[in-house]
C-alpha cells in the first residue's frame, strides 16, 4: 500500500496501537500527525526512534475531549493549507468496574475519550475533507461493544456508540467520496491490557482460537487496507481483528 502524499491524523498516536498505525503509514510513505493527551517523554521518544521517518512525523499535545482543542488543531491545519485524508480515532482509555459499583466519574471519563473524543474529531475531519471530496474515517472500536464484558459496562458502551455513530456518519457523507468504517481489535498486546491480572491473561487467551493475544502491527495492517484508495467501496463496515474471538 502507498501513501505517498497523503496526511493521517492518528489519535492516541504515539503508545501502543496508535503508535503501530503512526509507524505503518509512515512506512507507507504518508505523512503523519499523531496527537496524545500528555505524554511528552514517550511521544518525544517514539520520533526519536523512528530514525529517518520521524522526519515526516508531526505531535499534536491536546486533549480529544476538549471541543476548544479539537477546533484549535483543525483551525491550525486549515491555516497552514495542510490537507489530511485520513483520520483514524484511536484515543481511548479503560477504567473498570461492577456497573454496581462504578463511580460516575469514571463513566464519564471513558464515554467522553472515546465516544465524544470520536464525534469531536470526526465532525472537524469530515469538514475538513468535504472540500476535496475524499477521505478516510476509521475508529478503532472493541468487541466489547458487541458482546458487553463484565466490569466494562462504560467502555463497552463507548465502543457500541463508536460503531453505531460511524455507521451513521457513513451515510452522512459517502456520497462526497468519504468513508467511513471501524477496525475491532480483540485482544492486543499493548499497555492497556497491562493491568489484567495473570489469571486473566491466561484465560482471554485460551478464549482467542489463535491462543495468543494480537500484536499491534496486526491491527495497523488492517487500518491501512480500510484506508487505502482502493477500499473505496467498503463503507460503514466493522472489520474484526480478533485471531478468531
Amino acid at each position: 500500500m502507498n501513501f505517498t502524499d497523503q496526511t493521517a491524523v492518528v489519535t492516541g498516536g504515539t503508545r501502543g496501537i496508535g503508535r503501530a498505525v503512526s509507524e505503518a503509514f509512515l512506512q507507507a510513505g504518508a505523512s503523519v500527525i499523531a496527537t496524545y493527551r500528555s505524554n511528552d517523554e514517550a511521544a518525544k521518544a517514539f520520533q526519536t526512534g523512528l530514525g529517518d521517518l520521524g522526519a515526516r512525523l508531526s505531535l499534536a499535545r491536546f486533549d480529544v475531549t476538549s471541543e476548544d482543542a479539537v477546533k484549535a488543531f483543525w483551525c491550525g491545519l486549515d491555516e497552514s493549507e495542510t490537507r489530511v485524508q485520513i483520520l483514524v480515532n484511536n484515543s481511548g482509555i479503560r477504567r473498570d468496574h461492577v456497573m454496581a459499583m462504578m463511580p460516575t466519574v469514571d463513566w464519564r471519563a471513558v464515554l467522553d475519550t472515546n465516544l465524544t473524543g470520536t464525534f469531536l474529531m470526526a465532525k472537524s475531519a469530515v469538514l475538513h475533507m468535504l472540500r476535496s471530496r475524499y477521505g478516510r474515517v476509521i475508529n478503532i472500536t472493541s468487541p466489547a461493544g458487541q458482546y458487553g464484558f463484565e466490569g466494562q459496562a462504560n467502555y463497552s458502551a463507548s465502543k457500541a456508540g463508536q460503531v453505531a455513530m460511524g455507521r451513521s456518519l457513513s451515510k452522512e457523507v459517502a456520497k462526497r467520496g468519504i468513508t467511513v468504517n471501524c477496525v475491532s481489535p480483540g485482544f492486543v498486546a499493548t499497555e492497556l491490557i497491562d493491568d489484567l491480572p495473570p489469571e486473566a491473561v491466561i484465560a482471554h487467551k485460551k478464549s482467542v482460537p489463535m491462543k495468543r493475544f494480537g500484536k499491534p502491527e496486526e491491527i495497523a495492517y488492517a487500518v491501512l487496507a480500510l484506508a487505502a484508495k482502493e477500499a473505496s467501496y467498503i463503507n460503514g463496515a466493522t472489520l474484526e481483528v480478533t485471531g478468531g474471538l
